[in-house]
């Protein structure tokens, strides 16, 4: 090859690397000459549809990126001149195209607000959202798509959505607010995240992360058809909620129209759905126990209205089945459905929904009825098994209902202590105050069982029985129910054992005369043919009307009152032999035990005093001697 010709080709290389080099050298020049601040925020305005301000000079980076930086950015709209932006972001990094720099145009394909503040409003739904833009591509994009949609909702043809770019839209470091009156009050902070949509008519997503009250989040959308989805037709979506409390899935077709409809499958999960009420602020009872909870279901929702069918709720690893609806009425959460567990802790369900347990927020033993105002629940359940507390039930049907201020819960069936149960716990708030009734009806039960589980182990007749209470009193405190309660308690006894009681060693002491505790002859038991046992409960205090105890050789009877607040006794009684009636005092009228009448040759008589955990005998005629 000639010189001549290596050489002409040494300096035509050299030329074109000197013009390469001095038109990188040029940039920032062009940029600060003809990619003015004016320019930028037109572009700007032009793609998002919102008055756009820069305050600061924009800064020209060449390396590692050819970008603009932009200082003290505000988007707001541009008919509210009043009213505060709707973005404000102390920067915002643009990445710019350098051939359309060079020929002195703004494109950009990639923003990165940092520091940005969001501003949103309450809408009718509930929801925070941040105002609408009037116009700009987004708008236009949006409108074009919701004729195409309107002409064919079914199937609308995709071919004619618009094409324009939009790019990629980093944040962080940011956080949205509400104004009220002037003020504004955070409700996320810690934003940071990206929306990627490379073109309107191709998919999207979006990723983001932050704090709200407390607690990180992390939340991923995705959808193929996210114009369409935003024009008001069809679209497939999926939506993933993390945090700490819980997670949430959605994966289906959504639509976003006046007829907006969510339908796919959706999965709930929380460790403790205590922690969840809590921190959602839904004021459903705080001081709920249930533990770990999840929930996988098929959703269909719309217009307020959400049906879950086919789903699978487990709580505290405890599975169950059932359906499910919600939906609102006067501004309340409805819940209704029906739900099928093999085993279940009734005890942990209820506090959810019912103050069976102390709240935080209350005092001691207060029981707050609030959620009665706050929610309407109409559940049917059924468990193959169940606890309640320290009762084990089988074969369960329970209804659990929350409505205007009344709460009622109702286990209409169940088998326990060997025989059957049911039961029922309600809750009335009335302007005097809350109401609450208890029922139990234990039918045909091991009656020892049965006493041991209900804290009686003190001369509880083991056997066969039926046992029945009705109690009702204020419900402000769980003490002044039973302090303050009227009802009814009764009890049937067929054959068993009088445990706890020594009959022969009784009669001695009370033939020698004498004060002298429970405990000392408590180390026998006695058969006994049957027992009944009736009383009338008023203000907490209950007067025996009936209590006897019918042995092979004696009938032992007693009479007089019991104190729940004071847990004190002021009873009399007497031991006689079988087939002599006994001579029981009438009850005075202020419902005080009268004297005792007089004895019989073969009557031994007593009183019995102290409380329930230390009782004494007083003995009054000796009687009997038991041998």
């Amino acid at each position: 090859m000639p010189s001549s010709l290596i050489r002409r080709g040494v300096w035509a290389i050299g030329v074109a690397v000197l013009v390469i080099a001095l038109a990188v050298a040029a940039l920032p020049l062009i940029a600060s000459t003809r990619i003015v601040r004016d320019r930028i925020a037109w572009e700007l305005s032009a793609w998002s549809g919102f008055r756009v301000t820069i305050d600061g000079s924009p800064r020209i980076e060449v390396w590692p990126k050819f970008r603009a930086i932009l200082s003290d950015v505000t988007l707001s709209q541009w008919t509210e001149t009043d009213a505060p932006p709707v973005v404000e972001a102390d920067r915002v990094e643009v990445d710019l195209s350098a051939m359309a720099a060079l020929q002195g145009d703004v494109a950009f394909s990639t923003a990165r607000l940092v520091r940005p503040t969001i501003r949103v409003q309450r809408m009718a739904s509930g929801f925070y959202l941040p105002p609408l833009p009037t116009g700009g591509r987004i708008t236009r994009s949006i409108d074009t798509a919701r004729g195409v949609v309107t002409a064919n909702p079914q199937k609308p043809d995709l071919g004619r959505l618009p094409s324009d770019p939009f790019g990629t839209v980093e944040f962080r470091d940011g956080r949205v607010v509400t104004t009220a009156d002037g003020k504004d009050t955070e409700i996320l902070s810690s934003l940071s995240g990206q929306v990627n949509w490379e073109a309107m008519n191709s998919d999207a997503s979006l990723t983001a992360t932050g704090i709200w009250r407390g607690e990180t989040l992390q939340l991923d959308f995705s959808s193929a058809k996210p114009l369409v989805l935003f024009a008001g037709g069809a679209a497939p979506v999926t939506l993933s909620f993390k945090a700490a409390p819980a997670t949430f899935s959605f994966d289906g077709t959504a639509s976003m129209s006046d007829n907006a409809y969510l339908d796919g499958q959706a999965k709930f999960a929380a460790p403790s759905l205590r922690r969840v009420l809590e921190w959602s602020q839904a004021g459903l009872a705080p001081g709920a126990a249930i533990g770990a909870v999840s929930i996988t279901s098929k959703v269909n929702a719309s217009a307020g209205r959400a049906k879950f069918e086919n789903t699978t709720v487990t709580l505290n690893n405890n599975p169950g089945m059932g359906a499910l609806d919600f939906s609102f009425a006067e501004g309340r959460p409805v819940i209704a459905g029906t739900l099928a567990f093999d085993t279940l802790d009734l005890r942990s369900f209820l506090s959810a929904f019912t103050p069976v347990a102390p709240t935080g927020e209350a005092g001691p033993g207060d029981i707050d009825t609030s959620f009665a105002d706050r929610i309407n629940l109409d559940l049917r359940l059924s468990a193959a098994h169940a606890t309640a507390g320290p009762v084990q039930l089988a074969d369960v049907a329970a209804t659990a209902q929350v409505k205007n201020g009344l709460a009622v819960f109702d286990i209409s069936d169940a088998t326990a202590f060997g025989g059957t149960v049911q039961s029922s716990l309600r809750f009335d708030r009335k302007p005097e105050g809350t109401q609450v009734e208890m029922r139990l009806l234990a039918s045909d039960v091991d009656t020892g069982a049965f006493g041991t589980a209900a804290g009686m182990t003190r001369l509880v007749p083991a056997g066969t029985g039926t046992v029945s209470v009705i109690l009702k009193g204020p419900g402000k405190a769980w003490n002044s129910i039973f302090e303050n309660a009227d009802g009814s308690f009764s009890a049937t006894f067929g054959p068993g054992t009088l445990n706890g009681l020594d009959l022969p060693a009784f009669l001695k002491r009370n033939q020698q005369g004498g004060f002298f505790a429970l405990d000392d002859v408590s180390k026998g038991a006695l058969p006994i043919d049957g027992a009944e046992i009736k009383a009338s409960i008023s203000k907490g205090v209950a007067r025996l009307d009936k209590a006897e105890i019918n042995a092979q050789k004696y009938k032992i009877w007693l009479s007089g009152i019991a104190s729940y607040a004071g847990r004190g006794l002021a009873l009399s009684g007497g031991v006689v032999p079988t087939g002599q009636p006994a001579q029981q005092p009438q009850q005075q009228a202020n419902g005080q035990a009268a004297s005792p009448p007089p004895a019989q040759p073969n009557q031994s008589l007593f009183f019995v005093g102290g409380n329930w955990s230390a009782p004494f005998i007083s003995p009054i005629a000796p009687g009997v001697s038991g041998q």
